[in-house]
């Protein structure tokens, strides 16, 4: 036992939290994190249209289907240069991961990772506790089950019993509410749940993730010549005193984890960040303090609706006017460069490889990609001559989008002055 957890200081990412008994971990707080600036001119139409040019541009692009568009465009100083039903509520599709992903790198930090750990209780039973690693796979696995079969029963009976507590959520807490039954068979509607491996998906979703980890646990401990009698736990079930953490296996890094959201647009990835990012994986919890932080960025949320952190629940209702604050609060976060730097970019990577590619927006827009069922969003900033600017489109029924995103990102570019183009 000495021998294994002075190694873990050795092992990258893990530091010292490892070799500490659970009382001094609970007493030993996380680094505060740095302050944020005090909101600057958040976009509120204060005094209303700063670029009529522009507003006629947007409005030309959308033409006819004004009304199921949302369109919000500002510059760095927060002026709205254009606005077209920015207040209105809409479903988001993914570009609900910008909120989810926001809140993670700020409450958690660029240095944060997820954990997979395994602990050994006073009584010589071991328990396994996740907290969803997206990049949780095999080798880890190997790993655990290697400690778990030199850690439980006699080490001179090769054939003793392994006794080992799985600590999960209930299976009601797997999918939110509102994701469709046919969305949940495929690898992107996979449940979500705390002792994820290989993000609870291999082509399709993995129905019941327990019963997975369970047989292949199960696999691993028989290879070392164990048997194992596995047990379910809820998850946040307090370890008893004198327990001992065995093993933290660290997930990749915050950067990676926030790619994976914004860049690649995972959905397992977002609930994760969302869950842990709020601090509860209780839907209830996690939808209030969700909007709660937002509120407390002097964000317009009037109408907003946080039913999951992906986009993928039908309840969600979202602003482009929110998204497009969202933006510009953000720019000014401490973790400025680690937000835009998760996003995909126009012709260059992420969901947006394809997008714009041979075009002046090329490499020069940053953001997220949405796409449901009669659904399509773009949000993020546009590097123009002039500076950044903030852009949140969104759509609920528009028979083109991608081109009306192409028109709009255009035309917001050559115009980034304000000024009509010569």
């Amino acid at each position: 036992m000495i021998r294994l957890t002075a190694s873990l200081a050795l092992l990258p990412g893990l530091g010292l939290a490892p070799l500490l008994a659970p009382a001094v971990l609970a007493q030993t707080a996380p680094p505060p994190l740095p302050l944020m600036s005090a909101p600057m001119g958040l976009p509120q139409l204060r005094g209303g249209i700063a670029c009529p040019v522009l507003q006629q541009r947007v409005e030309v692009a959308v033409a006819g289907e004004a009304p199921v568009w949302s369109i919000t465009i500002a510059d760095a100083s927060g002026r709205t240069l254009a606005d077209l039903n920015g207040d209105r509520p809409r479903r988001p599709a993914s570009n609900q991961k910008l909120i989810s992903t926001a809140i993670a790198l700020d409450r958690l930090g660029p240095d944060h990772r997820l954990t997979t750990e395994l602990w050994q209780l006073p009584d010589g039973t071991l328990r396994l506790q996740g907290s969803g690693d997206p990049t949780m796979g095999f080798p880890q696995l190997r790993r655990l089950a290697k400690i778990a079969a030199g850690s439980g029963g006699s080490s001179t009976e090769a054939t003793s019993l392994v006794r080992l507590q799985l600590e999960e959520e209930p299976v009601k807490r797997w999918f939110p509410q509102g994701w469709p039954m046919a969305d949940r068979d495929y690898d992107y509607g996979a449940p979500v749940t705390r002792l994820a491996l290989t993000a609870n998906a291999v082509d399709l979703s993995v129905t019941d993730p327990p019963g997975r980890l369970s047989r292949l646990l199960q696999q691993e401990l028989s290879r070392q010549g164990r048997r194992v009698a596995l047990e379910p736990v809820p998850a946040g079930t307090p370890e008893p005193n004198g327990s001992v953490l065995l093993r933290s296996e660290p997930s990749e890094s915050m950067h990676h984890l926030l790619s994976l959201a914004n860049g690649e647009s995972h959905n397992f990835t977002a609930e994760v960040l969302l869950r842990e990012g709020t601090g509860s994986w209780d839907p209830g919890v996690y939808q209030q303090r969700a909007l709660e932080w937002l509120r407390a960025q002097g964000l317009p949320t009037d109408g907003v609706v946080i039913a999951d952190g992906s986009g993928l629940d039908r309840g969600d209702r979202v602003t482009s006017r929110l998204f497009t604050a969202l933006l510009l609060r953000m720019a000014q976060h401490p973790y400025a460069s680690n937000y835009f730097a998760s996003m995909a970019v126009a012709g260059q990577r992420g969901t947006l490889t394809s997008y714009f590619r041979g075009t002046s927006l090329d490499g020069r827009f940053s953001g997220k990609t949405g796409t449901v069922s009669g659904v399509k969003s773009l949000s993020g900033r546009l590097l123009t001559a002039d500076g950044p600017l903030y852009v949140s489109m969104i759509s609920n029924g528009s028979s083109s989008p991608v081109t009306v995103f192409r028109q709009v990102l255009l035309a917001s570019q050559r115009l980034s002055s304000c000024q009509p183009p010569t």
